[in-house]
């Protein structure tokens, strides 16, 4: 457990965070209704009757809304609910056109589980998940498109949300991170959420209380809306000193929603957090309880796709790669099929090797993702390959690669064009040698009286003399046994 404390003036003080996720469910059509679940387009225009709140337009749930709900619940080896019900939240906003939000409050899809974390300092925690429940995200507020108006976009009006809600089980900024970023990692693999914070379609509401050792806990605020990891990470470090500081001068800390500003880094009230009477929660008189079989359900459990921890437990398996190499690996599902491709068709080690450095590196000099590559794995495999049987060495095959980024053409074509082949002829490697060591007769001689550090001296010169394409495993054989002469 990270031992994150805020030393006060009274003492030492301890958070506790609970995260609230809004995840944005992959879907091609809305909750309720048969509009475009697509992001972006034409402001208005993914907007049907149901999405605009016209009188007497009635909803029907998406089946496939469901059944991404319940795979999440599954990947966080949560309870599933085969009864659950649909409620509305009433309260008014601009860019809620019914007037009230359908969502689950009294009986969500998703009961309790859990996600597993890893720290930094190789530490694990669990974090419990409370539940998981479906609900409409509302529209858009506009304020800069006018200097007196403001305009509503309801293209995400009726889009369906899982409201993921975690246990206050969380002790510090760096837990909180760890947190979404396995619920981001378990998401995207389960394809339910394409998890980008940037476009809106994961974001938390991070609620942040104090307290000293033992306490019961205290009173809490929520900071609303915050679009990435870092930002949850700052806010709560800037929220807990203000509470703080709140407390030790004998004050109260309210309970209410505030917003985290990250360029003037502090957090601003916004409104008094609601509670649940607040919203008067009713079944919604149109929907009916959601009734699905367990048979349904096993169904989907069979379907899943192998997660994180699975996956990282199997490539170490299967590979003899570390923790540290796994979890690198398996950060994207993407990532690791490629890592597989590349490994089962070469040498696992070298694979690991070359994909955590000069790759990886390649893809971060060349703002690449592992999807947009113009190397693919198995031009990878094919570098590594040429390494493998003695084509080109490693300091050779490090210029083809990046050429390989910048031209698109594979390593062998590279090879050949620029006549990169490896000197593998020992008669060339020695006659090499012996002038190197002709040519510098005064080192010889000095290695000769005692000085070995000097071996890499004449290794250096004969790999200079033919620009590097000499087999070094060779070059250091033939050069121990003419300076032995």
């Amino acid at each position: 457990m990270s031992s994150y404390h805020i030393e006060g003036a009274t003492g030492v003080w301890e958070i506790v965070v609970g995260l609230e996720v809004h995840a944005q469910v992959i879907s091609h059509a809305k909750l309720f209704s048969g509009a475009s679940a697509e992001y972006g387009g034409e402001p208005n225009t993914h907007v049907s009757l149901i999405d605009a709140g016209f009188p007497g337009m009635l909803p029907v749930i998406n089946a496939e809304c469901v059944a991404q709900a319940v795979r999440t619940g599954l990947g966080l080896n949560a309870q599933i609910h085969l009864m659950s019900r649909f409620d509305r939240k009433n309260y008014f906003y601009a860019d809620l056109p019914q007037g009230y939000q359908i969502s689950q409050f009294a009986h969500p899809i998703v009961g309790e589980g859990q996600v597993e974390i890893e720290l930094a300092d190789g530490s694990v925690r669990h974090i419990g998940v409370t539940r998981l429940h479906l609900e409409q995200d509302a529209g858009k507020s506009m304020h800069d498109q006018d200097p007196t108006r403001s305009f509503i976009d309801l293209n995400r009006a009726g889009v369906a949300l899982m409201e993921i809600v975690s246990e206050p089980d969380i002790r510090s900024p760096e837990e909180a991170g760890a947190y979404l970023r396995k619920l981001r990692q378990i998401l995207r693999y389960l394809g339910t959420c394409d998890g980008n914070m940037e476009e809106g379609s994961m974001r938390a509401d991070v609620n942040v209380s104090v307290r000293k050792a033992g306490e019961e806990y205290r009173t809490r605020c929520e900071i609303k809306n915050v679009n990435s990891i870092r930002y949850v990470m700052q806010s709560i470090e800037v929220e807990a000193q203000r509470q703080v500081e709140i407390w030790e001068a004998g004050g109260t800390v309210d309970q209410e929603t505030r917003l985290f500003d990250h360029v003037r880094s502090e957090t601003r009230s916004l409104r008094s957090k609601e509670d649940a009477h607040d919203y008067r929660y009713f079944p919604d008189p149109d929907l009916l309880p959601l009734l699905i079989e367990r048979d349904w359900v096993e169904g989907l459990r069979a379907a899943l796709p192998e997660l994180p921890e699975a996956k990282r437990e199997r490539l170490e398996k299967t590979y003899g790669i570390s923790r540290y190499e796994s979890g690198v690996l398996t950060v994207e599902q993407g990532i690791a099929d490629f890592f597989e491709t590349v490994a089962k068709g070469s040498d696992s080690r070298l694979a690991v090797t070359w994909m955590l450095g000069d790759f990886f590196a390649a893809l971060n000099r060349t703002g690449a993702t592992i999807e947009t590559s113009p190397v693919k794995a198995e031009g990878l495999m094919e570098l590594l390959a040429l390494i493998t049987d003695s084509t080109i060495n490693g300091k050779i095959a490090k210029e083809v690669l990046e050429d390989m980024f910048e031209t698109g053409d594979s390593a062998s074509v590279i090879v050949e064009r620029k006549g990169l082949r490896q000197v593998t002829d020992t008669g060339a490697i020695e006659a090499e040698i012996r002038g190197i060591l002709q040519a510098h007769a005064d080192k010889l001689a000095e290695y000769k009286s005692g000085k070995d550090k000097l071996f890499g001296f004449f290794v250096g010169q004969t790999m200079k003399a033919m620009k590097g394409k000499a087999n070094p495993a060779m070059v250091n054989e033939l050069l121990q046994k003419l300076l032995a002469e």
